[in-house]
Formats: C-alpha cells, sequence, structure tokens
C-alpha cells in the first residue's frame, strides 16, 4: 500500500483503537467497573489489584445484577440500560457511566470475565478475549456482580510498553478507588493490593468516617464542614463537603477532590476556587485536602468533553467558580481559620522548629528576631528557614517535628548549610520597597555598581551586578549586554549538586533526639513501603510502626531545618506526580528526590540579598557542574543582548546614527 492510498481499517483494529481511548491504564478499568457498580445501587464495591493491574483486577458489588441475556448485551458494543436516545444525552445524564462501551473495550484489550446473578434470579459467567466471547455458561454465585480482568493489553504490547512503574500504577488505581468511596459515604468501598486490604470505608453515609478510613484521623480532624446553605445564586444548587485547616496541606494537588453530581472529575475552574478560596492562607506550592460536592441541573454541565469523562465543562464556568470559592471561604472564616501572622502555608508560631544542637521548642535568636521584623510579603518567604508542618493543625505537635537534632555527621556539610542561611540576610532599608535596586552597603561591603571591573567567573559570563529586580532576580550587566539570574533556580542548582556530591558518598544525616511519627494516607503508605530504600539512600531513616504511621530518626542534613519529617510525605507524592519511569531504580529513584529537596533549602524568590552574599551565590554557581538550569529544567540564566535590546527600543529607525 502506498503512503497516498486511503482504505478502511478492519474492524478489529478500529475497536482496539477506541478501547485505547477509555482504557489507557489499569486506573481507567478500576474507574469504569466502579461506576457501573455504583449505578447499579450497589451498598459495598471491593477493588482487588493484583500488582500493578496488569495481572489481575477485581471489581465485586452487591448491586442489581444481570440475567443471562442482559450478559450478553453488555459486552457488545454501545449497548447500556442507562439512556436510550440522543434526547438523553442532551437533557442531561444522571448517571456515571453511559456510553455502553466500558465492558467492550475492557473486553477488547484483555481476557474478561464477568460473573453476574440478578436478584431472584440465576447466574452467569461469560467469557471475553480480545473482544470476542469466547463462553457462557450458568455459574453458582451470590447477587451482584463481579469482573475479573487479567492479562490487560496482552494484545496490544505497545499500550503496556508505555505503562508506568507498579507503584505508580497502584497509585493511580488508590486515587480513582479513594475518591468514588468519598463521593459515596453511603456505600461500603474496599480496596486491596495483592491480597492485602489497603483501606475500607464504612458506607454507613457519614463522610468525615469515610475520610477518616481514607486519609486517617489526623486529617479527619483538620476538616471543616462546607454548609450547602452558603452557596450563593448561580448554576449550582448546592456546594457542600469538607476542606482542611490551611495547616493540613499536601505539595500536590492528589488529595484535592471534587466531585459534580457524584461523578468524580478534575474540574480546574473548581479546584482553582477552593485555591482562591484560601487566598494567603496556602503558599502557592501547597494544596488542601478538600472533599467537595457540587450539584447541578444535568443539562448546564457536560460530562462529555474527556474520553474517560474526568473532565466537564460548565455552561456559565465564571458563576460557578465565584459559587465555590464563596462557599469555601465561608466554612474557612466560620471556623475561624484566618491568620495574620504566619507565614503562608507553614507552621504557627507556637510550633517549634528542627534545629540542630538547640534547646527543644527554643527557637534562635536570628530566626525570631527576623520574623518581628519582616514585612508581609518578605515573612512569607521565610518558610524556607522553617519546618515544614504542613502535616496538621496548627494545634497539634505529634508530626511538626518539635524534637531537637544531633550535631551534624559532617561539618563540611554542616558549614554549607549555615552558608546558605547567611544568604537570607534580609534588608529592612526603604530601598527593599522598589522595584528594582541596588545593593545598599553595609559594613566594609562595597556597592556593586560602583566596581569598576565585570566579575571574571569560569563559566558565566563576566558580569557586573547591578542590583536585583523584585527581590527575586538579580540584574546584571555583560560585554553583550544584559542577563537577568534567577536567584531561587540558582541555589537551587547548587543545593542539588551539593545533595549529588554527599550522596555519591556516604550520606549525612541528622539524627532526631527524639523519633517523629507521621500518619500517612492509604496512597502514601502504599508509596513509603515500595521506596523505603530510597528514602533511606536519601537520609531519611524511617519504618513502619503500624498500617498508616511511620517513625523518623533521622532528616538529610540539608533540609533538616528547612524541612524536617513531614518532608516524606511530599517526596512520596513525587512519585506519583512526576508521572515518569526514572524512578524504577534506587539510583534514579533518589535523583528525582534530590532535586525536590534541593528546592526546600534554597532562597526563595522576594528575598532581599545584599551585595555579598550576591557575589557568593554567583561564584558558587559558577563552580557547579551546570550552572544553566535548576534541576527541574527551568533556566537559571536569561540573556538580552544588545542587538535585542536596540531592537526593541527600534534604535535602527532611518536616520539614527
Amino acid at each position: 500500500m502506498t503512503t497516498s492510498e486511503i482504505r478502511e481499517l478492519d474492524p478489529q483494529t478500529v475497536e482496539r483503537i477506541a478501547a485505547g481511548e477509555v482504557v489507557e491504564r489499569p486506573a481507567s478499568v478500576v474507574k469504569e467497573l466502579v461506576e457501573n457498580s455504583i449505578d447499579a445501587g450497589a451498598s459495598r464495591v471491593t477493588v482487588s489489584i493484583d500488582r500493578d493491574g496488569t495481572d489481575g483486577i477485581r471489581v465485586t458489588d452487591d448491586g442489581t445484577g444481570m440475567s443471562r441475556d442482559e450478559l450478553k448485551h453488555a459486552v457488545e458494543k454501545h449497548t447500556t440500560s442507562k439512556i436510550r436516545n440522543i434526547d438523553d444525552l442532551e437533557s442531561g445524564v444522571a448517571t456515571l457511566g453511559f456510553r455502553g462501551e466500558a465492558l467492550h473495550a475492557i473486553g477488547a484489550v484483555s481476557r474478561l470475565t464477568i460473573t453476574s446473578k440478578p436478584r431472584g434470579g440465576q447466574g452467569t459467567a461469560i467469557t471475553v478475549e480480545g473482544g470476542s466471547v469466547t463462553d457462557i455458561s450458568p455459574a453458582g454465585c451470590p447477587p451482584g456482580t463481579t469482573v475479573d480482568v487479567s492479562d490487560l493489553f496482552y494484545n496490544v504490547p505497545a499500550r503496556r510498553k508505555y505503562l508506568k512503574q507498579e507503584t505508580t500504577e497502584f497509585a493511580h488505581v488508590n486515587t480513582v478507588t479513594t475518591s468514588y468511596g468519598l463521593a459515596n459515604p453511603d456505600v461500603a468501598v474496599t480496596l486491596e493490593h495483592d491480597g492485602r486490604e489497603t483501606f475500607a470505608t464504612t458506607g454507613t453515609g457519614n463522610l468525615r468516617e469515610t475520610v477518616l478510613a481514607v486519609y486517617g484521623r489526623e486529617v479527619a480532624e483538620a476538616m471543616c464542614d462546607v454548609p450547602e446553605d452558603d452557596v450563593p445564586e448561580g448554576p449550582l444548587d448546592t456546594v457542600s463537603g469538607l476542606v482542611s485547616h490551611p495547616e493540613t496541606n499536601r505539595s500536590s494537588r492528589e488529595y484535592l477532590s471534587t466531585f459534580v453530581n457524584g461523578r468524580y472529575v478534575t474540574a480546574g475552574a473548581v479546584r482553582e476556587a477552593v485555591l482562591d478560596a484560601y487566598d494567603t492562607q496556602l503558599a502557592p506550592d501547597r494544596y488542601p485536602f478538600a472533599v467537595l460536592f457540587l450539584e447541578v441541573d444535568p443539562g448546564t454541565v457536560d460530562v462529555n468533553v474527556h474520553p474517560r469523562k474526568l473532565e466537564v465543562r460548565f455552561a456559565d464556568e465564571s458563576t460557578v467558580q465565584d459559587q465555590v470559592e464563596t462557599a469555601v471561604e465561608a466554612a474557612l472564616l466560620e471556623e475561624g481559620l484566618v491568620r495574620s501572622s504566619a507565614p503562608r502555608g507553614q507552621s504557627a508560631p507556637e510550633q517549634t522548629e528542627i534545629r540542630p544542637g538547640g534547646e527543644e521548642g527554643q527557637p534562635s535568636e536570628d530566626k525570631q528576631s527576623t520574623t518581628s521584623t519582616t514585612t508581609g510579603s518578605e515573612r512569607a518567604e521565610t518558610e524556607s528557614n522553617r519546618v515544614d508542618t504542613s502535616s496538621g493543625p496548627a494545634t497539634s505537635t505529634e508530626d511538626t517535628g518539635s524534637a531537637n537534632v544531633s550535631n551534624s555527621t559532617d561539618e563540611d556539610y554542616s558549614t554549607n548549610s549555615t552558608q546558605s542561611d547567611e544568604r537570607f540576610t534580609e534588608q529592612t532599608s526603604d530601598e527593599s520597597d522598589t522595584t528594582q535596586r541596588k545593593f545598599s552597603s553595609s559594613g566594609t561591603q562595597q556597592r556593586l555598581a560602583d566596581t569598576e571591573e565585570k566579575r571574571r567567573f569560569e563559566q558565566l559570563p563576566r558580569m557586573q551586578i547591578l542590583g536585583q529586580l523584585d527581590e527575586t532576580y538579580i540584574v546584571a550587566e555583560t560585554s553583550d549586554g544584559l542577563v537577568l539570574v534567577d536567584q531561587h533556580a540558582a541555589d537551587e542548582r547548587i543545593n542539588y549538586e551539593r545533595l549529588q556530591n554527599s550522596f555519591t558518598g556516604k550520606t549525612t544525616t541528622q539524627a532526631l533526639a527524639e523519633p517523629v511519627r507521621l500518619e500517612l494516607t492509604a496512597q502514601e503508605q502504599s508509596l513509603f513501603e515500595a521506596h523505603s530504600d530510597a528514602l533511606s539512600r536519601l537520609g531519611f531513616q524511617a519504618s513502619l510502626v503500624d498500617e498508616k504511621t511511620v517513625e523518623v530518626r533521622t532528616v538529610p542534613t540539608l533540609v533538616a531545618e528547612s524541612a524536617g519529617p513531614a518532608l516524606i510525605r511530599d517526596v512520596l507524592s513525587e512519585f506519583i506526580s512526576s508521572e515518569t519511569d526514572a524512578a524504577e531504580t534506587v539510583e534514579a529513584a533518589v535523583d528525582e528526590l534530590l532535586a525536590d529537596l534541593a528546592c526546600y533549602p534554597s532562597i526563595t524568590g522576594n528575598t532581599s540579598l545584599m551585595d555579598g552574599s550576591v557575589v557568593s551565590l554567583l561564584s558558587t554557581l559558577d563552580s557547579c557542574d551546570n550552572p544553566y538550569a535548576c534541576p527541574h529544567g527551568r533556566p537559571v540564566i536569561v540573556e538580552f543582548d544588545t542587538d535585542e535590546i536596540e531592537a526593541r527600543f527600534e534604535r535602527d529607525y532611518p536616520g539614527h546614527s
């Protein structure tokens, strides 16, 4: 066949392409099957996963079940009991699954067996392999339906090839299952992995009990109610659910769950509205726990904009955002969760920090004075010098790392940490209020702008440092034009290479005077077990003391003061959010984690720097193997050559000399 010849694809190829739109990974199968179970009126749903799900997925429910004839039709293409025609779609779909393609699509890329029995009827089992029915026969079974999926993607090796590592795939299954457990507190949802129960909700209808089963006691106790009567007029009939205290947060959106008419969706507009409601109570890179239910006229929302129905489109999106933001903000205000002095997303004043060799609960003088003199924007940035207490409410000190730590096992590493702290010295002069400023003289340090010669570097261009822009970018003149240096990205690169160098030898750690216990969610616990070796090599000596509690004994030296034991949660979340295969080995996993750990002690934006600090920063950056990009790939230096600057000022107009 020539490349220009157009021909019709054979039915088998068409089916596999269509199946790929619905069945992207094992979690896609679980989503479709759990939706079918809930639509069938089940009061109990059990999801069992073997390894990453490709070996085996089983979903069992006690719903209405299907007869022999219904089973035969259920595995055919576009057959459903949930809609009748296009009018049902136009008026809005009230069920979770409706396209009639899930079972057919799953059967097209796996070996599928469905055993079902309607109440008062006979049990039947049907087997489908690669899209073809191979057997249908009577079966003894309780009322309800059990769907067994094995050898997923056995006939689509390309799809199987691009699946992530086992822990990542199971994490996606965990997310789907917990989401539907949270969405349906009146249904007892259980998730089992390799024969062991991961979590189980009670099915009593109590949402807080469901959160307790899924996320643990600490999170459940930190949730506050979003009452239905706090929503202003608009497309949404009601907004209800639970949102967490600002101090109980994570580094990813993984735990911000939104449901529209009972359907789990990733509605970007709704999520942004939730974050807007917290305003400055959360740092830009922190996210709350939320379980939010939106009820809306089905005719005003389109759930068919995504092949797997993960996204929705509202007819009046801006008003929906206003309604959600108002409802969540009202809930937080009702609970009195408005802070005026603590840094965003960080610990309240009474929470103590991890400090080498200090007295327990005794902050250092320099940090006390800094906290009392910094302005609002500067105060938010001092979070880099504080322990991450995202693990719980402000009134809880169980896992904030209140214990002090012993001296570092590596003097050089401790020195590096001290030098990093010195770079955080902040300016309090009037100059710090300007958008761009030159560095003020301090002690014997000279004004950089008065330096006669451009400073020489080995890798970086020769430059004369002029000042800071927005207290975030270092501005310098070069022989070719102008450069901006992102101070956070620069320091992140430096810390990353320090961590790398440390890791190639003996990992330097700081031991906690008293072990700190952290309560993990079901998902975090599963990830901890899978990656405990990587965490250990990185400097986190920790172990599970029960199913959902980990005891931390040591932390990496470089991040001991800025993050602490609770950083383990953020590290674990990266195994999901990174969506890469790089974590297939411990070495590669650790390299990913080093890049994330490097961020914590790094100079942040909106931080005033003195001239000596800038020179030290640039000199250290110049000695890095790669001074041009942070470990996450962001540029450290942006250069504007003279030609570009002159073109922007249109200095090449006719007649200009």
